[in-house]
């Protein structure tokens, strides 16, 4: 996660100095310390959040469960990332839904935190989960707002009340009264009010705000806060919660490359949990907040469950096994890639499910390199070309690749290099469907595999192996005409205790006195 990167770095480099170590001094605690301080502030944490943050960590790193343990240095990575958790909120909190009647849930937050945005990828998230919600622009004020909010709940798929125009025309606090009673005429059970924000914290916007919610007394207030704003983000949070009370708190803007201090700082300093995160531009890009998978994050000890959670999202068991099937058979198309590639598409950014595995800061770099329009060239490479190309791609000439190319705005180059890779691909998964092991392109077959179902040796020659050329003779003219090698004797190398051998044939007596010469 972009947010946290130099946060993530500095960790990483700090625990890199105790490995090796089989027991950790009290001066090896306290550097390690003074480091977690320093980069913890280097993100703009909250200076008393970092305080009692080191001061628990020094505390639990110079005590038993360190002294005594195996391996000291993990133990101290252990110790952080429990103490993470905590300042991140301890357990993951859930959405509060009413018992009777439509759940209400307010918007607040300042103008620019991504309110607007957020209601649809809540919206959209609270009807992948069943439910059926309803957005209301209450947010008056702002030029646009309505519109920019019907356009978003256009593109969630979701209904939007907006009885006022907008652009300074109408009263926000009666907009929210009727949208509870227009949410339990049309049967929505959850009411989403986006409300307005302002440049700053001012009296104007925190009455406005604390007069909606006595209106409409929502189930949930949740206060948007912006990722990237820094030490601010304490104060303003502390101000509204004074001012309208919020219940929970959704970071916006995770996927930025501000230092994050904000979701160390506000749930430990308003007591208030962190319930959702918003880490892209997409409507999909839209998460629950789970403190000890943000914790392994951090520690670059990658998120696997959120990873797992996407792909089960996203996955079709009866389109796997119809591909299974074609690997086996030999009958995988371009058309069945492109399939797979959309349904990859699907599962998000690719650069952040990368970013959820363990060790992802190593190659920091790379990921931040990596072009996910990639995705997008191969779609318009296979869609340029006609069904029989794509199910037939050795009928690919010269002439149809420049085709496909113009056609898709690429190079003939890149479109050889997509037949090349399509090829290898559908040959390696072939040898994973039959049970053999694929060879990798760029490396050796593997010691002790076998490929292709062949024999592992080659059928020896079949002839005589004896030393008495007259006697081989003989034996090679015996299996020449279909008889076989006689068994060699199993005694010693001096004949002792071999069993006795039958007396030569006439046929080997002439052989023998020929080579003689006699």
């Amino acid at each position: 996660m972009a947010t946290f990167g130099n946060l993530s770095d500095r960790l990483a480099d700090t625990f890199k100095n105790l490995r090796g170590k089989g027991k950790l001094s009290p001066a090896d605690v306290d550097g390690t310390v003074r480091e977690i301080r320093r980069a913890l502030l280097d993100a703009d944490v909250a200076l008393e959040v970092v305080k009692e943050f080191t001061g628990r960590v020094r505390e639990r790193a110079l005590g038993d469960e360190v002294s005594k343990a195996l391996n000291p240095a993990q133990q101290v990575v252990q110790i952080v990332n429990e103490e993470l958790v905590t300042i991140l909120g301890g357990q993951q909190r859930r959405l509060q839904f009413a018992k009777t009647g439509p759940t209400i849930i307010m918007l607040a937050g300042l103008q620019g935190a991504g309110k607007t945005t957020l209601a649809g990828k809540l919206a959209k998230w609270l009807k992948s989960e069943g439910h059926t919600p309803v957005l209301v622009a209450a947010d008056l004020q702002r030029p646009n707002a309505v519109t920019q909010l019907q356009v978003v709940g256009e593109q969630a798929g979701v209904a939007v009340y907006a009885p006022e125009p907008g652009n300074g025309v109408g009263n926000p606090v009666k907009v929210a009264k009727d949208a509870v009673k227009f949410a339990t005429q049309k049967q929505h059970d959850v009411v989403i009010v986006d409300t307005a924000g302002r440049l700053g914290v001012d009296a104007e916007l925190m009455k406005q705000a604390a007069d909606i919610r006595k209106a409409v007394d929502p189930d949930e207030v949740l206060f948007v806060i912006d990722a990237m704003i820094g030490q601010d983000a304490v104060q303003t949070a502390l101000a509204f919660q004074k001012g309208v009370d919020f219940t929970a708190v959704v970071l916006s803007k995770l996927d930025g490359d501000a230092r994050g201090g904000a979701a160390l700082s506000v749930a430990s300093v308003t007591g208030r949990p962190i319930i959702f995160a918003s880490t892209g531009e997409g409507l999909d890009d839209f998460e629950p907040f789970h403190p000890d998978r943000m914790a392994s994050r951090i520690l670059d000890l990658g998120d696997i469950l959120t990873l797992i959670e996407q792909a089960q999202k996203n996955f079709d068991e009866e389109e796997a096994k119809k591909v299974a099937e074609k690997f086996a058979t030999d009958t995988f198309t371009l058309d069945d890639f492109l399939g797979q590639m959309q349904q990859l598409k699907n599962m998000g950014s690719i650069k952040n499910m990368l970013g959820m595995l363990p060790g992802a800061g190593a190659m920091r770099q790379q990921l931040d390199n990596f072009d996910e329009s990639e995705i997008t060239r191969t779609e318009a490479i296979i869609q340029s070309m006609t069904k029989v190309e794509r199910t037939q791609p050795k009928v690919l000439n010269g002439s149809r690749r420049l085709r496909i190319a113009k056609g898709s705005g690429t190079t003939v180059t890149e479109v050889n290099a997509l037949v090349n890779r399509f090829e290898q691909a559908a040959k390696m998964m072939k040898t994973v469907a039959k049970g053999g092991t694929p060879q990798i392109p760029g490396m050796g077959p593997i010691p002790g595999q076998r490929f292709g179902g062949g024999k592992s040796q080659q059928q020896k020659k079949k002839g005589s192996k004896s030393g008495n050329p007259a006697k081989r003779a003989a034996e090679n003219a015996a299996l020449a005409a279909g008889g076989s090698v006689p068994t060699p004797s199993t005694g010693s190398g001096f004949g002792i205790g071999g069993a006795k051998k039958a007396p030569p044939t006439p046929e080997e007596l002439a052989s023998l006195q020929k080579f003689l010469g006699r």
